[in-house]
């Protein structure tokens, strides 16, 4: 049964590395969770390293200046390992002829890379950033389309696992909604960000090469809300993990406005999960 923590210096003192979530941790896409940066630069100073670790399909560069333009304190972290950064490998692997399945503002991903951006028609692979306008698009907008590529045979690359996010007080969807829908459909997909390995092992690199030693993974604590990306992926890395029950599945354990204990913990034993420790808000 997970336990209850008041703050992260509770239990700062038992790990050397914090693998932090960003969306739904730091920030719900609108409004900065002042707190949790205040929580992660007082880790730091007690030389806790603390690397980001975050389904964005932006490389690391374009997350760090969105961070700092919502307010998120540089002292937070020392390393960032977006899936953006992880999935490249995956596109550089894959066909040269890609289609763009997301907006626009999602190009830089493909920066550098041996590709060239195709028409639906033409494209060898899907890369696949977000939905062309996740205000008011699901993937099943897409069935035609999606259709015709599962035809073809043509794989999709997710640079965002993660199916929904919360923007403010609203549930938007991401790229993994769109992966998940096209494998419904007989569709191949390709995945490198969190809950899989890749991006996991990238953080860990990063920790390694801040600290400049081996890392010992019993002295390594996930921070998450997502279960099928944070909790999963931590699980599956053999992490301890810090639950944040206020981000995407408050509702599943809501009542009067706040957590149920009893309800939380029952949700995550249906999920088949044990996090170590939870609170509502990192602080």
């Amino acid at each position: 049964m997970a336990e209850r923590i008041s703050t992260l210096s509770d239990v700062s003192t038992l790990y050397d590395v914090l693998l932090c979530d960003v969306w739904g941790v730091l920030h719900n896409g609108v409004d900065v969770f002042q707190h949790a940066s205040e929580a992660l630069s007082a880790a730091r100073e007690k030389g806790v390293t603390v690397v980001l670790i975050t389904n964005s399909p932006r490389p690391a560069p374009g997350v760090i200046t969105q961070l700092r333009m919502m307010g998120v304190a540089d002292t937070a972290y020392d390393r960032i390992v977006t899936s953006g950064d992880v999935t490249r490998k995956l596109i550089a692997e894959g066909p040269s002829k890609v289609f763009l399945l997301g907006p626009e503002r999602d190009m830089p991903l493909l920066d550098g890379l041996e590709v060239q951006v195709e028409a639906a028609e033409t494209a060898q692979s899907i890369v696949c950033t977000g939905l062309f306008d996740d205000e008011v698009d699901v993937p099943e907008d897409y069935h035609d389309m999606l259709l015709a590529f599962q035809t073809r045979g043509v794989p999709l690359i997710c640079a965002n696992p993660d199916l929904i996010v919360e923007r403010g007080h609203r549930m938007i969807p991401c790229a993994g909604a769109v992966a998940a829908y096209y494998q419904q459909l007989g569709g191949e997909i390709r995945i490198a960000g969190k809950p899989h390995k890749p991006i996991y092992q990238a953080a860990l690199a990063e920790a390694r090469e801040q600290r400049g030693t081996e890392i010992d993974l019993s002295r390594v604590m996930a921070i998450g809300d997502g279960m099928p990306t944070d909790v999963r992926g931590a699980v599956d890395a053999g992490l301890d993990l810090l639950y944040i029950s206020g981000g995407i599945h408050a509702a599943e354990y809501t009542v009067n406005g706040k957590p149920d204990e009893a309800i939380l913990n029952a949700w995550l034993k249906s999920e088949g999960v044990d996090p170590r420790f939870w609170m509502p808000r990192l602080a």
